[in-house]
């Protein structure tokens, strides 16, 4: 997945890339900024893969906010302008591509077929590391984790499956396990059960909260290192800072 944020100054402009983003699975947008010095704090806070970055500006303009920009990794940009006069200014920093608008989706889509080709060959390079790490992980059995929770209340017993979770929620002593259907209070901690589910499959946001990866339908990043997580029963969560780096490492497997 390539992570992606917008900035620009004009909102019919960010919405623009928006709409059109929706047919790329590939690449999904964690954030926008209305300016280059929010822009800045985004790049900063969510360490995107790729910014779709105006020029011309009504604080500092785009190629400011990159010199400003200090980072080891640095995202990959798309520069989206009215102006054709920065074009070769923009691949001397090594832009991916210089969209002039009002551009069309045809014009879009050669753009987006050449980042995701970039990335893909980037992704690569790196297939060695990554399949050692596989061969590593492969012992790992999902017998040392839990598959199904088991309640028992007044005699009945209820067994819930790992694969019907949406999320858990701490409830003071309990927890309170989220389904399609119905919420089931189970009797355990947080840190407990964090141990005991598979990293594969669950994420920790907040401390109040573990996600199964595969419910979540969306992740938008806020501000102050936070992010909303949309669930597709149409539950939001928001994460805590903390775990910033645990959502960064999903955002980008």
């Amino acid at each position: 997945m390539i992570r992606a944020v917008i900035i620009d100054d004009e909102f019919l402009a960010r919405q623009r890339v928006l709409k059109l983003l929706e047919d790329y699975m590939e690449i999904k947008c964690i954030g926008e900024a209305k300016n280059g010095l929010l822009g800045l704090e985004l790049i900063k806070e969510a360490e995107p893969d790729l910014v779709f970055l105006d020029v011309q500006m009504s604080d500092i303009d785009g190629f400011e906010l990159l010199a400003r920009l200090k980072l080891k990794v640095k995202p990959y940009i798309v520069f989206t302008t009215a102006y054709d006069s920065y074009a070769i200014k923009a691949f001397n920093v090594h832009a991916l591509d210089y969209l002039l608008k009002p551009f069309d989706g045809d014009r879009f889509a050669e753009s987006m077929n050449k980042v995701i080709e970039y990335f893909n060959i980037k992704k690569s390079s790196d297939f060695g590391d990554k399949l050692m790490g596989l061969i590593k992980d492969f012992d790992r059995q999902d017998d040392n984790y839990i598959t199904k929770f088991e309640i028992k209340d007044r005699g009945y017993e209820t067994i819930i499956d790992i694969d019907d979770i949406l999320y858990i929620e701490a409830n003071g002593n309990y927890l309170n396990l989220t389904t399609k259907d119905k919420v089931h209070l189970y009797r355990a901690t947080m840190n407990t059960i964090n141990a005991d589910l598979n990293p594969d499959y669950f994420l920790r946001v907040h401390r109040s909260f573990i996600l199964k990866k595969s419910n979540i339908s969306k992740c938008v990043y806020l501000n102050n290192n936070e992010y909303e997580f949309y669930i597709k029963n149409g539950d939001k969560v928001r994460s805590g800072r903390s775990y910033k780096e645990d959502i960064i490492a999903y955002l980008k497997s």
